[in-house]
C-alpha cells in the first residue's frame, strides 16, 4: 500500500529555506526559476511539528552529532554535570568503534538514534559493570521501532572496527518516506528587502544604527510525499497500530507544519488551500505531478495563481490516471471547499464539462478528510484503535 500526498500551498513573503548566500532556494524547472524548499527542510519541520509528536509518545529520535555528551548526560540524571570519567569511557568506545571526532565531545558524522536508545547506553555507563562497547553496540543494533527513523531511514557511514564492527548491517534503515523537493507552479523573481534599525537612543550621530538587506520571494507551491506503508510496518516491527498512527500524524504535520526560515521577519504561516490524498493498494507505482507546472502558470489568469494551480492539478491528474489506467482511493480537501479538484469532459454540455476528480471524496473540513482517509487505510490493513 503507497499513501501519496500532493499539496497546493500559497506562502505570502517569506524566506523559509536559504542557500549558501542567505537567498530562498530556487531551481530551474520548465526553463524558468522557480522557488524551491528543499525536502530536508520540509521533513526536519515535520519531524519536529506538535502535530508528529503525538506519534513520538513512548519513543522519538535524536539526531545529532554531539552524542557522546548526551550519554553522559542520561548516565548522572537531569539537573547534574556530566562526569568527566564517563565522558572519556563513552569517547573511548566510539573511537575504538571507528568513530571520528571532530572536536573532544563531538563526532564527525551524525547519529539517529531513539531516546530511549541513549537512556539505556546512560545505564549502561552509569553501572560500570561488563565490556561497555560490547553493551553500547547491543543497544545501536536493536530494531529501531521509531516513527521518525522508521519514516525518515538511517545511514551512518563509518569504518566499523572493534565493537561495532557487525553493525553495518543493523545500522541502516530503509526510510518509507520519499520527498520532493517543493517547487512553485510560477515562475519567480527573488527580491530584496533593504532594512534599517534605528538607536531607542539618540546620540550625536545622525541616521541607522543598523543597515542590512534580507532577500525573499513569495510562491505557490506544489510539495508531493510518497508513504511506502509495507515498508513502515516492516520498520516499526509489523506494529499495524503505530504504523497507521504514524501515517496520520504525518498527513497532520505535512500539512499544518511550515519551516521556520526567517519566520520571525515574515510570519509566513500559510495552510495550504488543497490537499490531495491517493491510498494506492493494487499499484506500487508513485506518480508525481509536477509536470502539471512544467508550463509555469502566468502572473495573471482569471482563476488566480492558487486557483489556476489546483486547476492544472486536477486536469492532469486526471489525465494520468485515465491514460495509465492508476488505480487509487482519492480524496480531496479544501478549506470550506474553496476550491474543487476538477478536470474538463469536452464530451459533455458545457455547463456540465467540470468533472470532479474524486468523485464525492471532496471536504472542506480536514478532520473529516483525514478520518476518511485512516478508515480506508483500515479497512485495507489492520483495524487500529490508535487511529481512533
Amino acid at each position: 500500500m503507497l499513501i501519496e500526498i500532493h499539496m497546493i500551498q500559497n506562502h505570502s513573503p517569506a524566506n523559509l529555506n536559504r542557500d549558501d548566500l542567505g537567498a530562498p532556494k530556487t531551481c530551474i524547472f520548465g526553463g524558468v526559476t522557480r522557488a524551491r524548499i528543499s525536502s530536508q527542510c520540509l521533513k526536519r519541520s515535520i519531524r519536529r511539528s506538535p502535530e508528529f509528536a503525538a506519534a513520538l509518545e513512548k519513543d522519538g529520535g535524536v539526531r545529532t552529532r554531539r552524542l557522546i555528551e548526551l550519554i553522559a548526560n542520561a548516565a548522572v540524571g537531569e539537573g547534574n554535570q556530566p562526569n568527566e570519567q564517563h565522558l572519556t569511557a563513552i569517547r573511548k568506545v566510539f573511537t575504538d568503534g571507528g568513530i571520528g571526532l571532530k572536536n573532544e565531545n563531538t563526532f564527525d558524522i551524525l547519529f539517529f538514534l531513539p531516546q530511549s536508545a541513549i537512556n539505556e547506553m546512560g545505564a549502561a555507563v552509569r553501572s560500570g559493570n561488563g565490556d561497555l562497547g560490547k553493551k553500547f553496540a547491543e543497544i545501536i543494533g536493536k530494531l529501531v521501532k521509531t516513527p521518525d527513523i522508521a519514516l525518515c531511514g538511517r545511514m551512518t557511514e563509518f569504518e566499523a572496527k572493534g565493537s561495532f564492527k557487525d553493525l553495518k548491517g543493523q545500522f541502516t534503515v530503509e526510510a518509507a518516506l520519499s520527498a520532493a523537493h517543493a517547487i512553485s507552479t510560477h515562475e519567480v523573481v527573488n527580491e530584496v528587502d533593504y532594512f534599517t534599525a534605528a538607536d531607542d537612543v539618540r546620540g550625536q550621530d545622525a541616521g541607522a544604527a543598523h543597515v542590512n538587506e534580507a532577500i525573499f520571494n513569495s510562491a505557490c507551491f506544489y510539495k508531493h510525499f510518497v508513504i511506502d506503508f509495507d515498508q513502515l510496518k516492516k520498520n516499526l516491527a509489523n506494529d499495524a497500530d503505530l504504523a497507521l498512527k504514524t501515517v496520520r500524524c504525518f498527513l497532520e504535520a505535512a500539512v499544518k507544519a511550515n519551516p521556520s526560515g526567517k519566520q520571525h521577519a515574515f510570519a509566513a504561516f500559510n495552510p495550504p488551500d488543497g490537499v490531495l490524498v491517493e491510498v494506492k493498494t493494487k499499484s506500487a507505482t508513485p506518480v508525481s505531478y509536477a509536470n502539471a507546472f512544467a508550463d509555469p502558470v502566468p502572473e495573471k489568469c482569471e482563476r488566480g495563481l492558487i486557483g489556476e494551480s489546483i486547476t492544472r492539478l486536477g486536469q492532469y491528474a486526471h489525465d494520468l490516471v485515465a491514460g495509465y489506467g492508476i488505480e487509487a482511493d482519492r480524496f480531496w480537501f479544501s478549506p470550506n471547499l474553496r476550491h474543487r479538484l476538477t478536470w474538463i469532459d469536452t464530451s459533455k454540455k458545457q455547463h456540465e464539462q467540470e468533472q470532479s476528480v474524486v468523485g464525492s471524496k471532496e471536504f472542506g473540513e480536514f478532520d473529516q478528510f483525514v478520518n476518511k482517509v485512516m478508515d480506508k487505510m483500515m479497512t485495507t490493513d489492520t483495524p487500529a484503535e490508535a487511529t481512533k
